[in-house]
């Protein structure tokens, strides 16, 4: 499905005022300035984590697709396939972290033939997932994405933010997720974790 072209009224993302100063002073460190902006693009691979590139380059060289916003006298391009990926993100900047992107956007889950993920129980998962699950990981920065079922019980989930590559992910998993599941949707029987922990980085715990 084609991404859907934003609205000029649409903000996309918000900028902080602590991350715009930060990123002037790197466009007026560069030559041409004047003709620079903010490229911003979200590189997103079904099952694994956002990737961001940003980058300074010249305006009038976006592609035609591109957005081109103003911020606080800052010129942000982003690409057309990146816009349903950081629409409503928010770009930071910590002396500690550096630009820090906070996204309320998921990586699309990835696709595992044989698994069903448009019926009734597929449905029934996502809503406690969304309303029960992912509201309590959410304070530890993390997330689970339902990617589907076997039909004899298994659902499948990936984990996410500070769940993904944490040591403490399995147990989260087990103990927190599929009771929860089990308690709440009649044809859940036990989950399955598929998610690359090997990939994490910066997970909330150590």
């Amino acid at each position: 499905m084609s991404p859907l072209a934003p609205q000029s009224s649409d903000t996309i993302i918000e900028i902080t005022e602590e991350a715009l100063t930060q990123l002037l002073t790197l466009r007026d460190e560069e030559p041409e300035k004047e003709r620079l902006g903010l490229r911003l693009e979200v590189l997103a691979t079904p099952g694994e984590e956002f990737k961001y590139d940003l980058s300074f380059e010249i305006v009038t060289q976006a592609a035609f697709t591109d957005e081109v916003r103003t911020i606080g006298g800052l010129k942000v391009i982003i690409p057309l396939q990146t816009f349903e990926h950081i629409n409503g993100a928010t770009l930071d900047y910590s002396e500690r972290q550096g630009l820090i992107i906070r996204n309320p956007n998921k990586p699309p889950a990835p696709m595992i033939d044989g698994l069903t993920n448009d019926d009734e129980l597929s449905a029934s998962v996502e809503a406690v997932i969304s309303t029960d699950i992912n509201p309590s990981l959410a304070a530890h920065g993390g997330f689970v994405t339902f990617v589907g079922h076997d039909g004899e019980g298994v659902a499948y989930l990936t984990m996410g933010g500070g769940c993904h590559g944490c040591s403490m992910s399995k147990m989260t998993m087990l103990e927190g997720v599929q009771t929860t599941l089990v308690e709440q949707v009649p044809g859940v029987l036990k989950v399955r974790d598929v998610t690359d922990h090997a990939t994490g980085a910066n997970p909330y715990y150590s």
